[in-house]
């Protein structure tokens, strides 16, 4: 959410960057319900005022003897029009914080204005992309030769989307997983165990509602929503704190499985391991001065690349453009891997600046060393890394011609076998 104040000061910049990003707000009913509150407020203090005074008077007049029923009239008639006017106040606000819902956050200037993904601009490109001398296969037809993904079960138990893994498929799941957690560790993010569900106050918080609802599980008897990243229950861990500054920058990673309900996406791209409704993820979470936070962006981004490159994927980054980007995000970069059985790039995590947009929803601030007057802290978030992907670009890449899967080096400590098939 940003500041009313800086929407009210900075009008031009908030509407140009809500058009960059295509995304409609409702400036025009915000502006009037702050002046209404504005004007509300001010004959609020005025009556309030006049009661006190009125209030002194009817004293006055009594220790004189006086009749004081006109007075007393008077105060009744500015005691209700102060009801009305708290009424007013509660409707008013409640409608004001409904439009500042909708205004998304600014894009850094930093970011390529642009309407679609081919506006995205890359910035980044590590290692070759393979030419073998054998036809790849996607990795649908390897998880289904060594049955280690079993699609149809899963579909038959849950729904399309809900894939088994299965013996070796399970294994290597669980492999990464563990191995992204622990090279979080020793690059400086303390490992969290977040729930996965959360509550409305935190849907709200990370922007997830009203922006994301229908892409959201919902536990309707609860009111509960499954968390479609770690982002949620772990930036919402500091909800309604007053950090120490030397306690920045707090880097946490977190392993959930996600639950997107992908409304709307069909064809081939959703094929396999592409596109599912409950995926595995390691998610890295930083909450930083506000001095620090786009190098705190920068850092986020080699901490998921690190990654990538320590399995030997070709990958390319990329800085998403304005209308590509997230109603959220100031600035934001997507981490693609090439996957050769389809000839595609895969999008395995994206690294985002958030400055103090979800911060201000949750109220999470920090105390300056100085004394200072308390600050909003910056929040990021990457991931670090999605797993279907990784494991579907995993097994395209790795893959042999006789259709075995070598498992990279950096695994074998974890899944305690080289090779698949």
């Amino acid at each position: 959410m940003l500041d009313l104040r800086f929407i009210r000061e900075n009008i031009d910049l908030v509407r140009k960057g809500a058009e960059a990003k295509g995304i409609p707000a409702q400036f025009d009913e915000i502006l009037a319900l702050d002046d209404k509150r504005r004007a509300l407020i001010h004959e609020g203090d005025a009556l309030k005022a006049k009661r006190n005074t009125v209030s002194g008077r009817v004293a006055q007049i009594k220790q004189q003897g006086g009749d004081a029923s006109a007075v007393i009239a008077e105060m009744d008639t500015v005691k209700t029009r102060i009801q009305q006017i708290d009424q007013e106040m509660r409707d008013v606000d409640a409608k004001l914080n409904e439009g500042l819902l909708t205004v998304p956050n600014v894009p850094h200037p930093s970011v390529p204005f642009g309407r679609t993904p081919d506006d995205n601009k890359p910035v980044f490109h590590w290692g070759e992309i393979p030419k073998p001398d054998f036809p790849y296969k996607p990795h649908w037809e390897l998880t289904d030769k060594h049955g280690i993904v079993d699609f149809n079960r899963g579909s038959k138990v849950s729904g399309a989307g809900f894939p088994f893994y299965v013996g070796k498929g399970a294994m290597l799941e669980r492999a990464l997983i563990n191995f992204f957690l622990d090279q979080a560790a020793q690059r400086g993010y303390r490992e969290i165990a977040p729930p996965i569900v959360v509550n409305e106050d935190s849907a709200r918080g990370t922007g997830q509602i009203p922006d994301k609802e229908d892409l959201m599980y919902i536990v309707t008897r609860d009111q509960l929503y499954l968390v479609p990243t770690a982002e949620v229950p772990v930036t919402n861990f500091h909800r309604d704190e007053l950090i120490p500054e030397s306690e920045l920058p707090i880097r946490y990673a977190a392993y959930t499985p996600c639950f997107r309900r992908e409304a709307g996406s069909y064809g081939k791209d959703v094929r396999g391991l592409n596109r599912l409704h409950q995926f595995d993820k390691v998610e890295l979470v930083k909450f930083v001065h506000p001095s620090t936070s786009y190098d705190e962006l920068e850092s986020l981004r080699q901490d998921a690349e690190h990654l990538l490159q320590l399995l030997g994927l070709p990958y390319r980054t990329l800085l998403m453009c304005t209308g590509d980007m997230g109603f959220t995000q100031t600035k934001k970069y997507d981490l693609e891997v090439w996957a050769p059985g389809q000839q595609k790039w895969l999008e395995v995590s994206s690294c985002s600046n958030f400055e103090t947009f979800q911060a201000r929803r949750m109220n999470i601030r920090f105390r300056p060393g100085n004394g200072g007057k308390p600050e909003i802290v910056h929040t990021l978030n990457g991931s670090g890394l999605a797993l279907p992907r990784v494991v579907a670009a995993l097994i395209e890449h790795y893959q042999t011609p006789e259709g075995k899967i070598i498992v990279p080096k950096a695994l074998h400590a974890y899944t305690r076998f080289e090779v698949i098939g």
